[in-house]
């Protein structure tokens, strides 16, 4: 059987289904989308993989799903939808949220349409969600103030008063972040570790190590079927977590075992 706490090179079906039922708290990964990126010629099976995510999850554990579309003759696949369709009327998941990475910059210039700066974060949960530590970095507006204003209800007519219906506390300093997360992207932003942009397409770390914390504890297995140059891996380590990665490319599993030298 697979051990945790290691980086396994082969093909993620054949690795994953010898993960014990129930056993992953959370996966972090983002995979080959469409074919907008050319990973070694390697292609994988979707609906498999994810019949096999959800067995291994376990009850209240979270996939964070992190895809895009490609444009195909004009328009766009709806690859990312397509599949958080499937994830939750085939597998069983709910879709806990549709969150947004938004990057702080493009990777292919658009001449017909406005540049594409974000990718989806599908938050998929197996029954009902048992862990959400959010982050509290947001800075609100008004800091001190007290909740007010009107409140409607489903009739034209019905209003609340907001001071009323509230036990206002004053308003701190930072509030939850909202649901789109804004990442800065390229140069040394995704990882100062220089060795692994030989891979093409780099996780993160910033988005990794935050969905790891919003959904996951110490302690807890965190899955990336999709390794790749190893982000997810080494950001669950750092935050104390015990993890498990895959990738089809020695290549990649060496870059990821190196990032663990930390």
């Amino acid at each position: 059987m697979i051990e945790g706490n290691k980086i396994y090179c082969g093909d993620n079906l054949d690795l994953i289904k010898q993960v014990d039922d129930n056993s992953c708290q959370i996966t972090v990964t983002s995979p080959p989308y469409s074919n907008v990126r050319k990973y070694q010629g390697y292609s994988w099976d979707f609906e498999s993989l994810a019949k096999e995510l959800c067995r291994v999850t376990s009850e209240g554990g979270i996939v964070c799903w992190v895809v895009n579309d490609q444009y195909v003759e004009g328009s766009r696949d709806l690859t990312s939808f397509r599949q958080a369709i499937y994830f939750k009327d085939v597998c069983g998941f709910n879709i806990h949220d549709v969150m947004i990475y938004q990057k702080s910059g493009f990777n292919f210039p658009a001449n017909n349409r406005y540049h594409q700066v974000y990718e989806y974060i599908h938050i998929l949960v197996k029954g009902k969600l048992k862990t959400f530590n959010p982050i509290i970095d947001r800075k609100n507006a008004y800091p001190g103030q007290k909740a007010h204003g009107l409140h409607r209800g489903a009739d034209e007519n019905d209003y609340k008063d907001m001071s009323k219906i509230v036990k206002a506390k004053p308003v701190g300093e930072y509030g939850k972040r909202y649901n789109v997360w804004y990442v800065k992207v390229g140069g040394g932003h995704v990882t100062k570790d220089r060795f692994a942009h030989k891979h093409p397409a780099i996780f993160p770390e910033s988005l990794a190590g935050d969905l790891i914390k919003s959904f996951s504890n110490e302690g807890d297995l965190c899955l990336d079927p999709f390794n790749g140059s190893g982000t997810t891996t080494k950001m669950a380590k750092l935050l104390k977590r015990n993890y498990l990665g895959f990738d089809c490319s020695q290549e990649y599993c060496d870059i990821a075992n190196k990032r663990l030298e930390i």
